[in-house]
């Protein structure tokens, strides 16, 4: 898959997007793997192309829980532009695949001379605040079920494929819920012809059904991202 298969990079202008991709380096994403613990300074900005990682926070002794999701749509390191380094939370891969990174000065470097980058970058920060933020909520007011659904949604989206891998513990974990809960939801959805489950990996047999079946998180989260981000690239130097 070609490098400008991260959106955000695609939006750029060429020569600052050939800037970009100049001062970048390709690099795995193994399933599992931890790019970064929580309030330690990031080194790199990642811009994902086709895999998939998973913010994670922990309060006190409680398990881990699933605050975010970043994929080929996005990008990790977009607080740099802040000048804040250290993140709360801790990112792990979710969806093994490729990446594109970058060094974090050369990164702000590049988005001080360039309007459209640093332009991008913001909108894409304001996206991943009110995701965030819904998330919060979507916890507190949402059943296992609707929360199960958007999720695999927003998997399936990231994953660019029908089939992607996923344990019941590892959904109860990024859910902060009971494993018997989620075997409960999902044994549902299976019986419903909504998705396949078998040996760790599921299916998304019928999306439209899983969509009508998620909270409307879901769909609030796609419309900020398409109202938030830009349609065209904008003036390419400062």
């Amino acid at each position: 898959m070609a490098p400008t298969h991260n959106v955000l990079i695609r939006q750029l202008p060429p020569v600052d997007r050939q800037q970009l991709l100049a001062g970048s380096e390709s690099v795995s994403l193994a399933l599992s793997q931890v790019l970064c613990e929580g309030h330690v300074p990031l080194s790199h900005a990642y811009f994902p192309v086709s895999g998939f990682v998973s913010l994670v926070v922990q309060i006190d002794e409680h398990p881990s829980l699933e605050v975010g999701m970043i994929g080929h749509e996005g990008m990790l390191g977009s607080e740099l532009l802040l000048g804040i380094q250290p993140m709360p939370w801790r990112v792990v891969t979710q969806g093994a695949g490729q990446c594109l990174r970058v060094e974090a000065e050369h990164f702000r470097a590049l988005a001080t001379q360039s309007v459209a980058l640093r332009s991008v970058c913001q909108r894409y920060l304001m996206v991943r605040l009110q995701q965030l933020s819904r998330a919060a909520a979507c916890e507190r007011f949402h059943t296992i079920g609707p929360r199960l659904a958007r999720w695999l949604l927003m998997s399936h989206d990231r994953a660019q494929a029908d089939v992607f891998p996923v344990t019941h513990v590892f959904l109860a974990l990024m859910l902060g819920v009971r494993r018997v809960g989620v075997t409960a939801a999902a044994g549902a959805f299976q019986r419903q012809g909504l998705i396949a489950y078998h040996c760790g990996e599921l299916t998304v047999v019928n999306r439209p059904a899983l969509e009508r079946a998620a909270c409307s998180c879901y769909r609030a989260d796609c419309t900020t991202y398409q109202q938030l981000m830009p349609k065209r690239p904008e003036p390419s130097r400062v």
